[in-house]
């Protein structure tokens, strides 16, 4: 009797094993992928090599937070960063007298300074914002009309003439609806829909227009030393375009004289963009490209695997060879993630969570630095980086 229980139990929880296989394999895949052909990565040489030169930065302490996706200096002299909780640290230069400025609710992956001293946010959860010295938030845009929210507010800059130019990442893969901006994140790049954009909110009239279209995860942005032009990040085709800041709803690589690309194939996804001292922009490479995301869009493999079952869904005319592999988070949807490539990296030291001040010397040890303001020699692009995961480059001249 005991025995033909336990084989009844035994029969149960394998049919519900088959159906929960079968259900995962035939799971609906979101991201619906799009052919592009990616450039041979230049790899970590030349003006690229691994180098130590941010190996001085002075780390800056923030506690239990973690995740300081933006910082900058306000009007006040005080340092304000980011933080994956939703809060905007407050600090002294050198980080002391650390408070909570404000918290936004959502995800504030960029922000800057009005001729007021307002911090003007662009929070992936909820839009444009505003926040006064006292840490108000209010809302200042979620949409272009009503019927084009903004789905994944990123970057932002104020112009000196109180136009604020920012990125919407993508217009496909909501933070809010796919748990965070991670997941978001990673499905539109391997989608490679190019639904990313910049927009332009003007304080005056509170109406918002599309600068630029079509752009593989707009990212980080910065504008030029006259104020007239801005680059922009396109994280998912690894490269930086230089874009009219009059133009109206340009569709970038269609041979618009307001948006060329200024830096091409560089070997990692480019994140950040911030104007520094004496002109110069600093770049942010968040990690090495991935070489399997970069040989599949070809087309030659073409499928779409679920817990290791193909699903025949997939058409080689659209689409980017990715293989999408899915887990389950509790209270969370799908969630697509990239797989991880075998890259020989150096090891790394344990760190504190850290923001780190962009004080890095430009120029060989041996040379000195001056007041560890960043300057380079030379030509255009420079990295200084401290390991190829961790990169960042100077544009130099002043643009």
């Amino acid at each position: 009797m005991k025995a033909k229980v336990i084989r009844r139990v035994a029969g149960a929880v394998g049919l519900l094993l088959v159906v929960a296989v079968a259900y995962l394999c035939f799971w609906p895949v979101p991201a619906q992928p799009v052919s592009w052909q990616a450039s041979v990565p230049p790899g970590y040489t030349g003006a690229h090599a691994v180098n130590t030169r941010l190996s001085g930065l002075r780390r800056i302490d923030i506690g239990t937070e973690f995740g300081p996706e933006h910082m900058a200096i306000g009007r006040d002299g005080k340092l304000y960063a980011a933080m994956t909780s939703g809060n905007l640290l407050r600090m002294d230069a050198d980080g002391g007298n650390r408070e909570v400025f404000a918290n936004t609710g959502g995800r504030v992956l960029g922000f800057d300074f009005d001729a007021g001293g307002r911090m003007i946010a662009a929070d992936a959860m909820r839009g444009l914002l505003a926040i006064d010295a006292v840490g108000k938030v209010s809302l200042l845009t979620d949409r272009v009309s009503a019927s084009d929210p903004i789905v994944y507010a990123n970057s932002i800059v104020v112009a000196p003439d109180g136009t604020v130019y920012f990125t919407d990442s993508s217009t496909r893969f909501s933070p809010v609806k796919w748990g965070s901006t991670l997941e978001a994140s990673v499905l539109d790049i391997i989608e490679q829909s190019a639904s990313g954009r910049v927009l332009a909110y003007d304080p005056a009239t509170s109406k918002t227009r599309i600068v630029a279209r079509g752009l593989s995860f707009a990212n980080g942005i910065a504008l030029s030393s006259d104020g007239k032009s801005l680059f922009v990040n396109e994280t998912g085709r690894y490269r930086i375009w230089k874009i009219d800041g009059r133009a109206n709803d340009v569709t970038v690589g269609r041979g618009s004289p307001q948006a060329r690309v200024l830096l091409d194939n560089l070997p990692g996804y480019p994140d950040n963009l911030m104007r520094g001292r004496n002109g110069r922009i600093w770049v942010g490479l968040f990690r090495p490209r991935n070489p399997a995301a970069d040989r599949l869009p070809s087309g030659r493999s073409c499928e779409k695997s679920c817990c290791g079952c193909r699903v025949p869904s997939c058409r080689p005319a659209n689409c980017t060879g990715m293989s999408l592999r899915w887990t389950r988070k509790a209270a969370l949807p799908k969630t697509c993630r990239i797989p991880k490539a075998p890259i020989p990296r150096p090891p790394e030291r344990p760190k504190p969570p850290i923001a780190s001040t962009s004080t890095a010397c430009m120029r060989p040890q041996s040379v000195g630095c001056r007041d560890k303001t960043p300057f380079m020699d030379g030509p255009a692009v420079v990295s200084a980086a401290s390991t190829p995961a961790e990169d960042r480059f100077a544009i130099d001249p002043p643009i």
